[in-house]
């Protein structure tokens, strides 16, 4: 059975921040709050906590999956990041986008987009997203909380803990987010592409 802790959305106790990491490190699958809805996450490195988040949202290798950053220093790890996509990257974070870059070795070759070799990258506007991944000192792996066949993310923590009570180990409550697809921008070799809009606004990209 999944535990499920309250937090504050605004100011999260950091003792309970430090519970749902040690959970991470442990190989645990979490529910948690992002900016734009609630999220699924694991530790970058655990491919069975991975393989029960591919089995809960059915996705197959194609799925353009996410890491959760608290940094641009961590997002330089991860991806190939030229001059242009780090202004762009400091310029819009943190925020509601959702940035596909290439991908360094860094990344685990399952979390790889099979043809694309890229990977996406988060750096949420919210407290509870930012101190954890602050905390744990490492990327999370992530991806939105919308089951199969639904098309928007489950916005209550309470429904998380019932529907998926068996699956997940920690959902942390921050309370009801209603959800908002994060804007993707595609790093392409003519630049920036806006191939998703969402919650997030970039001007400089717009016409």
């Amino acid at each position: 059975m999944a535990q499920l802790i309250e937090v504050h959305h605004e100011n999260p106790q950091l003792r309970l921040i430090q519970r749902a990491v040690a959970i991470i490190q442990q190989g645990g699958v979490i529910a948690y709050p992002t900016d734009s809805s609630y999220a699924l996450a694991c530790h970058i490195g655990d491919k069975q906590a991975m393989d029960t988040i591919r089995r809960i949202r059915q996705l197959d290798d194609k799925h353009d999956f996410t890491l959760v950053c608290k940094d641009l220093t961590q997002v330089s790890m991860f991806t190939k990041i030229g001059n242009d996509a780090f202004r762009l990257i400091k310029a819009l974070t943190p925020g509601p986008f959702t940035f596909i870059l290439d991908a360094t070795k860094e990344v685990p070759r399952r979390l790889q987009h099979p043809k694309k070799k890229t990977i996406g990258i988060r750096i949420p506007d919210h407290p509870v997203a930012q101190m954890l991944v602050k905390e744990l000192d490492e990327a999370l792996f992530s991806t939105t909380l919308s089951l199969p066949g639904e098309d928007e993310a489950l916005t209550d923590p309470y429904d998380i803990k019932e529907r998926l009570d068996h699956e997940l180990d920690l959902v942390i409550d921050a309370g009801i987010i209603h959800f908002e697809q994060t804007t993707m921008i595609e790093f392409t070799s003519n630049g920036p592409v806006i191939v998703r809009q969402g919650k997030g606004i970039a001007t400089m990209l717009t016409q």
